[in-house]
């Protein structure tokens, strides 16, 4: 038996036991499953099953143990999966979407160790389409400011305050492992959220060393958003609901220097060129019932880039609906349509479309991706 089948074996033998009065095992997990439509990729369209979308696949393993005087001890194992294939997520990582370990107290915060997700994800990302209903074909132009969660953050030491009148503020190190070269690979990022009634704010800001520079640092080589010298994310958002309705907007920003490849784009060409990424999105979801809702985003996205000394900007306009129906507490269907159009224009594949999420890159510049799907939650 390999040494990752017997952990496996370990910890799901571990479920049921209940060693102490005060602690408890759970396991959990989500399955997305649906078939996408998409209008052009490279040239043509395609018909395909995916299991990533409004959620990740994914089951889990979490844990607390009660120490005494408001302390506990925490931990959270999850792993990310391929329905269509079987197969693991996240570059075949036993527990990729995230795993950590910590301490919570009821007075100081929260305080965990391990692959985690960035302050951008937890707090600005919340409010947006993609990161609060609708899912991976909503994020923002090859989701470019992290709200769709498209790296995690290893080596990550986060701390998350107890809420003060509604604030709770966050920050997190993601560390190199580098010898010799602290920032190598480095993830600093913070944010902070406020919650009242009906209205959610919140404000974030990562900064990214040498992302994807290296397999062991905080943004490993196979797990980069943009494989680039730096990256800069910072945004804002709001959230605020009458009645059935809640309406968002949501502001971001990003810098990236001296960018090599993106994830969703590709070899984005030499020399490596700086682009500075607007984004702002405005979006509703309405509760028909209490089992149904129906969801709207559209996004203005704006890049300048700079190659060689060479200046070029590209738009991208985005518009995506959605509706989903509960058929339980644990089971959903739901439709999706998003469409995106990009203008300008730039020698690297940036000014075509790509949505995130589709079957490729499109051969000009408009795609269309169309979903139909189910959850189901355990």
């Amino acid at each position: 038996m390999t040494n990752s089948k017997a952990l496996l074996t370990f910890l799901l033998a571990s479920v049921s036991l209940d060693t102490f009065a005060q602690s408890s095992v759970t396991l959990f997990g989500t399955i997305d499953a649906g078939l996408n439509y998409t209008s052009n990729a490279g040239g043509h369209s395609a018909v395909q099953m995916a299991s990533i979308d409004q959620t990740i696949s994914r089951w889990g393993l979490k844990g607390t143990e009660d120490l005494g005087g408001g302390l506990n001890a925490i931990f959270d194992l999850e792993s990310g999966f391929n329905l269509e294939s079987g197969t693991s997520a996240y570059g075949s990582r036993l527990f990729g979407y995230q795993s950590y370990v910590g301490l919570q107290s009821d007075r100081f915060g929260t305080l965990t160790f391990g692959r985690q997700t960035d302050v951008i994800t937890d707090t600005v990302g919340l409010l947006t389409a993609n990161g609060n209903w609708a899912g991976w074909l909503f994020s923002h132009p090859l989701d470019n400011d992290n709200t769709d969660t498209t790296y995690h953050v290893n080596n990550a030491v986060k701390w998350t305050s107890p809420a003060f009148n509604g604030v709770t503020s966050t920050m997190l190190i993601g560390l190199g492992n580098q010898a010799g070269s602290f920032a190598q690979n480095r993830v600093l990022s913070a944010g902070v959220n406020y919650s009242y009634e009906s209205l959610s704010l919140a404000a974030a800001v990562s900064r990214l060393t040498n992302p994807g520079s290296t397999s062991n640092g905080a943004i490993a080589s196979d797990d980069y958003l943009f494989q680039s010298a730096a990256q800069t994310i910072y945004g804002i958002g709001a959230n605020y609901g009458i009645g059935h309705t809640t309406f968002g907007l949501v502001y971001t920003h990003a810098n990236v220097d001296q960018a090599k490849a993106s994830l969703y784009a590709g070899d984005l060409g030499t020399p490596a060129p700086d682009i500075r990424f607007d984004n702002v999105e405005v979006n509703l979801k309405y509760d028909v019932t209490p089992t149904l809702f129906v969801g709207g985003m559209a996004t203005y996205s704006r890049a300048h880039v700079n190659r060689g000394g060479l200046p070029s900007t590209i738009h991208w306009n985005q518009i995506g609906l959605m509706s989903q129906y509960s058929l339980s507490k644990r089971t959903t269907c739901y439709l999706q349509a998003v469409y995106q159009r990009v203008s300008g224009n730039d020698s690297s594949t940036l000014s075509a479309a790509a949505i995130p999420g589709s079957a490729g890159i499109s051969s000009n510049n408009h795609q269309i991706v169309m979903r139909i799907a189910m959850t189901h939650s355990f």
